[in-house]
Formats: C-alpha cells, sequence, structure tokens
C-alpha cells in the first residue's frame, strides 16, 4: 500500500474552532458538547481509510518471545529480523538540546548514513548498496547493518498486501492482543506500521486538505444538529442543507483519498500490459517458434 508523505494533519480542536465559527449562535449558548463530537470524527477517519493515517517506524525489543507493540499501532505493513547493532554515542551539540520524535521525511533521513545526528527515534533508509537502521536512545545511538526476513502468519492485524506474509523464512511471528510473539527468544525487530490518528499527546488528529476539510465539518454539523432536534429545537431546515451538503463533501472526500499515485498508476499499466500481452500474443507462441526453428536448420 502506498502513502501520502506530503499530507498535513490537524488536531480535533482545530477542527471543532472551525466548526464553531460557522455555527455562532450554537456555540455561544454552550449546545455544542465536544465530547460527544470526537467519535463522530474518528468515524470519518475509519470512513477515509489507511491512506490517511501516518506511517510509523519502531524497533521492538524481543524478550522471551513476546514483544510490546506501540500503543497507537494499528496495521503491519512490513517488519524486518535486525541483526547484531553498533553503539555510537552522539556528544551533545549547542546549548539548547531538544528530544522529540519526528515525522518520517525520507528527503531528510536519507543523508544519515554520513555520520550526522538526528533526534530520538528509527528510521530506516538506504546507505549505498545497503540499508542502514539508526535508532536513537537519547545520546545513544544504534546502527543496524544486516536484516533477515521473518514470516507474519495470517491476521487481521497485518496489511493485505504486507510482503512478511509471502516471505519464506525460518523465523515467525504473529500478533495477538497487542504483543507481538516470535518463534525465537531474544532479538531485535523492525516494524513499519500505520499508525492510529492520535498525536504524540495523544490527542485526536485530522487531515488538513481544503478538499478533505468540508466532509469532518459537514459531519460534525450534523451531529450537532441531530442532537438538537432530539431536544425537540426547530433546525429542520439547517439539517437538510447540512446532510445535503455532507453527502457531495464525502464524495469529494474520497476522491481525493483514492486517487491512485504514481507509482500505483505505474503498477495499474504493467498489469495491463502483462494481461493484453497474454491475450494476444501467447495463443502465436507455439505457431512463431517452431516456425523460427524450421528456418533456422533450413538456412
Amino acid at each position: 500500500m502506498d502513502y501520502n508523505y506530503t499530507l498535513k494533519y490537524r488536531t480535533f480542536d482545530s477542527l471543532l474552532e472551525d466548526v464553531k465559527m460557522d455555527l455562532r449562535n450554537l456555540a455561544a449558548d454552550t449546545s455544542i458538547e465536544p465530547g460527544q463530537l470526537i467519535k463522530t470524527a474518528r468515524k470519518v477517519n475509519y470512513d477515509l481509510g489507511l491512506r490517511i493515517q501516518q506511517t510509523n517506524e519502531q524497533v521492538l525489543e524481543v524478550c522471551k518471545g513476546k514483544a510490546r507493540l506501540p500503543e497507537n499501532f494499528q496495521v503491519m505493513n512490513f517488519a524486518l529480523l535486525c541483526g547484531n547493532y553498533v553503539v555510537v554515542d552522539v556528544p551533545p551539540q549547542g546549548t539548547h538540546i531538544e528530544q522529540f520524535t519526528p515525522e518520517y521525511r525520507p528527503w531528510v533521513e536519507a543523508n544519515l548514513c554520513n555520520n550526522e545526528t538526528t533526534s530520538e527515534g528509527t528510521c530506516l533508509t538506504k546507505c549505498g548498496s545497503g540499508y542502514i537502521l539508526i535508532q536513537m536512545i537519547k545520546s545513544t545511538r544504534r546502527e543496524f547493518r544486516s536484516f533477515s526476513p521473518i514470516v507474519f502468519r495470517s491476521s487481521q492485524f497485518v496489511d493485505v498486501d504486507c510482503p512478511s506474509k509471502k516471505w519464506i523464512a525460518h523465523d515467525e511471528a504473529y500478533i495477538k492482543d497487542g504483543w507481538l510473539y516470535t518463534s525465537f527468544e531474544d532479538g531485535h525487530v523492525y516494524i513499519n506500521y500505520q499508525g492510529d490518528m492520535v498525536d504524540e499527546d495523544g490527542n485526536l488528529i485530522v487531515p488538513d486538505h481544503p478538499m478533505i476539510n468540508e466532509y469532518y465539518e459537514y459531519a460534525l454539523k450534523k451531529k450537532i444538529l441531530e442532537s438538537l432536534l432530539m431536544d425537540n429545537v426547530n433546525v429542520a431546515t439547517q439539517y437538510q442543507m447540512v446532510n445535503a451538503e455532507l453527502r457531495t463533501a464525502r464524495n469529494y472526500a474520497l476522491t481525493i483519498v483514492n486517487t491512485p499515485n504514481f507509482s500505483e498508476m505505474q503498477r495499474m499499466w504493467a498489469a495491463n500490459r502483462k494481461a493484453m500481452y497474454s491475450k494476444y500474443y501467447d495463443m502465436f507462441k507455439s505457431y512463431y517458434l517452431p516456425l523460427k526453428f524450421r528456418v533456422n536448420n533450413a538456412v
């Protein structure tokens, strides 16, 4: 599955402020309860699918055949069994240093193999003809340079296109109840997964896109007006208008999210070319190949 690394996000509080600006009269008399609207925003996140979620990386330390998965773990993209690592102490630089977990930026992390420092986090990047996995723990830097495949058993927490389900390897693993269970006792496993739609502080986040924002805003407005209708408030006209706009905004949002990127279109073109080749050319192989051999033998 391909994901959009350039997609921006904003918090649920920012989304709610935009909704309150459109419903100023209702916001003034405290008719809007944020706690009732969070589940609506989560429902829209699930409706848009995995393509809007953030891609995260982490190295799990397996102890006695199991390791705890991250709290924001949802779906596994792929995993690798890490070999031995080299510890490099990174001296502090500057007068003020902050440790934080950055978002994955492939155009920045591509140069980490040149002994450059990074903030606390995990990053797998290409270095020369191979790959290097860098794990920063405060001022200690771990470098993994050898990897081996690990096979995942069928699970609802593993992506359909996950290559770890198709590899042939001796080491196996499976996911159950928030834990990763492995066939080996101790080691390190690199996981690339889709995380839950929350920020570092646990606050709910939503995509920030001009064509997607209206879907979230109209979904919250519909929920607010539904609550008012249940309280016998006369907002039937506003509810009908919002409900009609919600259907249009949802169609636009799904169109934007499901639009294939360049790599997906390239794979689609290759599959179509292979299908047309099998349909219009394979039937003539049995005729042209013997004819070629007969001409060569005659000469």
